[in-house]
């Protein structure tokens, strides 16, 4: 039988991280499933999702926790496999960056039960006009009962008070 271990992390920056995370994972025949890292203003912050026989989750743990001596800190759970219900899709949005785009899309969300897998958001320069711009990519699970059109309407009602592009696409499981 196999655990998930899902952990949280923050701390400075230093080269060797990921390592010293990776060794702990494999020294305990953990498998690493995925991930999110990266570097924010001299901080090093990230989630990863961990699979590791149920006999060695204990240990695995116990061996993450030594990193912290590191200036590191760490937020360890267990969770349960499997995705919510639901269909996956993706959004994509972009558009000038303002304060209040993610509260505002995921209020939307939030109020038709939909679920946000993953976010992924950036602050760039427009490539013709310099001017800023916000972008959001997000796996949502979206409930059985939510009507594409109603889900379709408030996003572009949003996206039109906000003044960015919102699309949605049909994601395949995985």
């Amino acid at each position: 039988m196999m655990t998930h271990v899902v952990l949280t992390l923050i701390g400075p920056d230093r080269p060797g991280l990921v390592s010293a995370l990776s060794e702990k994972a494999a020294a305990c025949g953990a498998n690493w499933l995925e991930s999110r890292l990266a570097s924010y203003s001299g901080r090093f912050a990230g989630a990863v999702h961990l699979h590791v026989p149920a006999e060695k989750a204990d240990a695995l743990i116990a061996a993450l926790r030594e990193t912290e001596s590191s200036g590191l800190r760490l937020v360890i759970e267990r969770a349960d496999a499997g995705p919510a219900g639901g269909r996956a899709v993706g959004l994509e949005l972009v558009g000038q960056d303002r304060p209040g785009i993610v509260r505002d899309v995921s209020r939307v969300l939030a109020a038709r039960k939909v679920s946000i897998d993953s976010l992924d958001t950036e602050y760039v320069s427009g490539s013709w006009s310099g001017e800023n711009l916000f972008r959001a990519h997000a796996r949502l699970r979206i409930p059985a009962g939510v009507p594409d059109a109603e889900l379709r309407s408030a996003l572009e009602a949003i996206a039109d008070e906000l003044m960015v592009d919102i699309s949605l696409r049909e994601l395949a499981e995985g």
